[in-house]
């Protein structure tokens, strides 16, 4: 059975009064804020995953290099390199924030593990947010490495690369919002792998593959797709004169997805925990 968070009681458990032996009331400390519950789970999912996940960092990462190199004679022109580059850089984060999310918290469902944080005086939001920031972080190394690797292979300028600092937070936090409302949804752990899988599937096919070659319905999925736009922000950086408006719309978009995932992920996750 799992412990219902007591910032879901009605009334709130926590910042409230108790009346202590003899009739006396005393007040109960302040539910924690936030930011500093954020911070907190942010260092904890951190340290935890570090050892676990860094091998599977690696493999995201030469993925994304393998598919680069089996591309390069393939695509025809200057677009379409741009267009794989810039996907093949995405998908590292697709395989961190939206696969390995998806996969942690449907065990974490499964396991009993929320019992641990829903007893905890932290808000909803700082467990998803944290747990999803965590695993992020754990996307720039490869995903810097895959750009650069990609600019050197298929002869793009290198000195766009800083749209990365905003491409992969953004990017990061649509996928990561998708990745842990499946994992806190699916009802068995298999499923949650599964829709992960799926996810970063989609992300890979959708975003690596020049768009331009693709049929009409399929770019209509790849719209539907928030990687899509951190794929295209970055892609348009490469030519001569960026359209730097069209770039931030673009990542506009993705901060836009990425609150909207990110809210259901902490719906998902209030209401896995009261059950």
């Amino acid at each position: 059975m799992s412990v219902v968070p007591a910032d879901i009681l009605p009334g709130g458990a926590l910042g409230a009064q108790a009346t202590a032996p003899g009739g006396a009331v005393a007040e109960l400390g302040p539910r924690a804020r936030l930011w500093p519950s954020l911070a907190a789970v942010y260092r904890a999912q951190l340290s935890r995953a570090r050892v676990a996940r860094i091998p599977l960092l690696f493999v995201a990462t030469f993925q994304s290099v393998g598919i680069m190199i089996m591309m390069r004679g393939v695509v025809d022109n200057r677009g379409e390199a741009q267009s794989v580059v810039a996907g093949s850089s995405v998908v590292v984060v697709a395989f961190v924030a939206l696969n390995l999310l998806a996969q942690y918290f449907g065990q974490l469902r499964a396991s009993g593990g929320l019992d641990h944080y829903a007893t905890l005086p932290v808000p909803p939001a700082s467990v998803v947010l944290g747990a999803a920031a965590a695993y992020a972080s754990f996307t720039v190394p490869g995903t810097l490495v895959t750009a650069a690797f990609g600019c050197v292979l298929f002869g793009l300028p290198l000195g766009n690369l800083w749209i990365l600092v905003a491409v992969i937070p953004l990017a990061g936090a649509a996928l990561a919002g998708l990745g842990a409302a499946c994992g806190l949804l699916a009802p068995r752990p298999e499923l949650a792998t599964l829709l992960g899988q799926l996810g970063m599937s989609a992300a890979l096919l959708l975003g690596v593959l020049p768009p331009d070659r693709m049929p009409e319905i399929i770019r209509f999925a790849r719209d539907l797709l928030p990687s899509t736009y951190g794929v295209e922000a970055y892609a348009r950086t490469f030519g001569a004169r960026p359209d730097w408006a069209v770039v931030l719309v673009d990542l506009g978009v993705c901060a836009a997805v990425g609150v909207v995932s990110l809210a259901v992920a902490t719906w998902a996750y209030r209401r896995a925990a009261v059950r």
